[in-house]
C-alpha cells in the first residue's frame, strides 16, 4: 500500500493531482526504506506463523500471493515511475548548420548566454522533461512539461555548486525534480523547491523564447541545435503532433476554444506583475498592445502563427521613457505612433527615425490555462 500511495500521489490517476500532498508523497518516498522494513518485518512475522500451521496446499497459494505480491511491487516502484517512463538524452548531440525543410517549422525553446545562441526542440524535450547543457560557459537546465505545455530554463547552479536533477513526477499536473544533494523537490513550472531540506528557494531563470526554429535561426544563424538522440526515435514520433496542438491524449490535447482548462494562453511576467493573453486573440490580431503595472508592452507574432514576442513599448529609459503604441502595418511590419518608424515583428526598428533600435524583451510563455492559473494566481 505505501508503494502504490508513493506513486499515486505523484503520477495523473484519476483525483491524484487535484490534492495539496506533495509533504505526504515526500514524506513517503523519503522514508520508503524504514516504511518498507516495517511492513516486511510484520508480513515476515504472518508469513512464518502460517508456514508452520497452515497444510500444503495452503502454502502453496501462500507462495503464489507472495510471488504475485513480488512482481506488483516491482512494476510499481520500478516501471511505474517518472523516471523510468521518460529518460534523459542518452547521447547529447548539436550542429550549426543550414535548415532543412522538414525541421524548419519545428517549435524550440531558444536561450541566448554571453553572446552563445542554443535551441532546443520541444518534440524532444517533451519526452526528455529536461536537459541538461552548458551554454556561454554557464550550466543550465532545459525544462518542458507537455501536461502544462511550460518549457523553462534555469541555471544549475544551486547555493553555488552545480547540481543534478532527476524527475520524480508531478504536482498539480506539473513536473517535479528532485536534486542530488539534498533529494529536495523542485516544482518546473516555477523553479521553485516545494519540499525537502531547501523548501522556499528558488531556481535562477535564464530568459528564453519560444519560436520555429526557422526564425530562430534567422535571429541567431550560428545557433547550436539540440539534434534527436537515436535511441529515443520511437519516443520522439509520439511527440510529432503535440506541439501544433493535434495531440489526442486527455493530458496534452489541446481545447481550440478560449479561456478553457487546455486552452491555450501566454503568460506574461514583468517583475513582481503578471497577465494573462488568449492566445487565439494574439492570432486573430497579430499585435497586442497593453500596460502592465504601469509598463507599456506590446506582443506580437509572426506570420508562422508560432513565433511570438512580448517587449517593453517605449525608448529611452524609465526616467524619460516615451510610451510607443504600435499598429500592424503589413503580415510581417509595424509602425509606431510617435515617430511612425517601422519595426520587424521581432521588436527591431529597421526604417525611420528609430531605425537600428531594438525593443527590450519581457518574459512570456505559451501555456495550458490550467496551469497559468494554477501557479500564477
Amino acid at each position: 500500500m505505501q508503494e502504490i500511495a508513493r506513486v499515486y500521489l505523484v503520477m495523473p490517476f484519476p483525483g491524484s493531482q487535484d490534492l495539496d500532498l506533495v509533504q505526504l508523497a515526500y514524506g513517503l518516498d523519503r522514508y520508503a526504506v524504514i516504511i518498507r522494513l516495517v511492513l516486511l518485518g510484520s508480513i515476515g512475522g504472518l508469513i512464518w506463523h502460517r508456514v508452520r500451521t497452515q497444510q500444503k496446499v495452503r502454502k502453496i497459494w501462500l507462495g503464489v500471493f507472495l510471488a504475485i505480491y513480488a512482481l506488483m511491487y516491482f512494476g510499481i516502484s520500478t516501471q511505474m515511475t517518472a523516471e523510468s517512463m521518460f529518460r534523459e538524452p542518452i547521447v547529447k548531440r548539436f550542429r550549426v548548420a543550414a535548415l532543412d525543410s522538414a525541421q524548419a517549422e519545428k517549435i524550440v525553446m531558444g536561450i541566448v548566454i554571453n553572446g552563445e545562441a542554443a535551441a532546443y526542440p520541444i518534440q524532444f524535450l517533451g519526452y526528455h522533461h529536461q536537459v541538461r547543457d552548458t551554454v556561454g560557459g554557464q550550466p543550465v537546465l532545459v525544462t518542458y512539461c507537455t501536461v502544462c505545455r511550460t518549457g523553462r530554463v534555469y541555471s544549475l547552479l544551486v547555493d553555488g555548486k552545480t547540481e543534478v536533477f532527476r524527475l520524480v513526477g508531478m504536482d498539480h499536473f506539473n513536473a517535479m525534480f528532485e536534486d542530488a544533494t539534498t533529494k529536495s523537490w523542485w516544482r518546473q513550472a516555477t523553479g521553485e523547491c516545494i519540499a525537502g531540506p531547501l523548501q522556499g528557494k528558488t531556481l535562477e531563470t535564464i530568459p528564453s523564447q519560444q519560436m520555429s526554429l526557422a526564425a530562430w535561426m534567422s535571429e541567431h544563424p550560428n545557433s547550436k541545435v539540440m539534434q534527436p538522440d537515436p535511441n529515443f526515435a520511437e519516443q520522439y514520433g509520439y511527440m510529432t503532433n503535440y506541439e501544433s496542438g493535434r495531440s489526442k491524449g486527455d493530458l496534452t490535447r489541446r481545447d481550440s476554444a478560449s479561456w478553457q482548462r487546455k486552452s491555450w494562453v501566454i503568460g506574461v511576467i514583468i517583475e513582481d506583475a503578471k497577465r494573462t493573453y488568449d492566445w487565439n486573440d494574439l492570432v486573430r490580431k497579430r499585435i497586442i498592445t497593453d500596460d502592465v503595472d504601469g509598463m507599456p508592452i506590446v506582443l506580437t507574432i509572426e506570420p508562422d502563427n508560432k513565433s511570438f514576442h512580448a517587449f517593453r513599448a517605449f525608448y529611452g529609459n524609465r526616467k524619460s521613457m516615451e510610451k510607443l503604441r504600435f499598429a500592424l502595418r503589413d503580415s510581417t511590419s509595424m509602425s509606431d505612433d510617435i515617430t511612425g518608424s517601422v519595426w520587424s515583428l521581432s521588436g527591431l526598428c529597421f526604417e525611420g527615425d528609430l531605425k537600428g533600435l531594438k525593443l527590450y524583451r519581457v518574459q512570456a510563455y505559451q501555456e495550458y490555462l490550467h496551469s497559468w492559473e494554477q501557479f500564477h494566481p
